[in-house]
């Protein structure tokens, strides 16, 4: 007895070694309309791992690339559709490009940091204030998923200060901080409870 460990690694394992064996038949025989017959009753059986997807056109573009690629591109046939070259599919996308600048507070965040300067050019108005107040809700935030104890609201208005250079200031008077924490179970379900029998 042969085990699928010891046979040939599948090229789409979601497609089972069934499809996979059919693949290598359909590319094997010698005439090349009984390829294409064989080609559109395997793609007939692989549309049935896709029963849940709605756009017939993507699919049908999906379903013969994929033919494509498990017969290693080795299936002679006229595709009803465009096949995506071997080059391209196996092609690495190019490294993400990553900001390294340096973060004042680290717990804070480049956003925190950013929105800040943004505020900073904004004339004096109420909108500046307002953006002001939504950022220490924010930082605020941040401290208390970052250390629960070094949460204290007098430290967020004196962050602002030094952030801005001294040019932004948090109205702590006349402003009340949002509620911080995790929501409870209540507030997740919508307030409704299920009432015990």
């Amino acid at each position: 007895m042969q085990y699928n460990t010891q046979k040939e690694q599948l090229l789409m394992p979601e497609y089972g070694r069934g499809v996979q064996d059919m693949v290598d038949m359909a590319v094997a025989l010698p005439d090349r309309q009984q390829r294409q017959r064989c080609a559109a009753a395997i793609v007939a059986v692989m549309r049935r791992v896709h029963v849940e997807q709605d756009n017939q056109d993507e699919l049908e573009q999906k379903l013969w690339n994929h033919l494509a690629r498990i017969s290693r591109y080795r299936l002679d046939i006229d595709y009803p559709v465009e096949i995506v070259p071997a080059e391209e599919v196996s092609a690495h996308p190019a490294p993400l490009h990553y900001p390294m600048k340096k973060i004042r507070r680290r717990h804070y965040g480049a956003l925190v940091e950013s929105a800040l300067n943004y505020a900073k050019s904004l004339p004096e108005s109420p909108e500046r204030q307002l953006l002001v107040q939504m950022v220490a809700n924010q930082m605020k935030q941040d401290l208390f998923v970052w250390n629960r104890d070094a949460m204290d609201e007098e430290l967020v208005a004196q962050d602002i200060m030094r952030y801005s250079d001294g040019e932004l200031s948090l109205d702590t008077d006349n402003f009340r901080f949002a509620p911080v924490g995790m929501p409870s179970a209540a507030q997740l379900s919508g307030g409704k409870r299920k009432k015990r029998k």
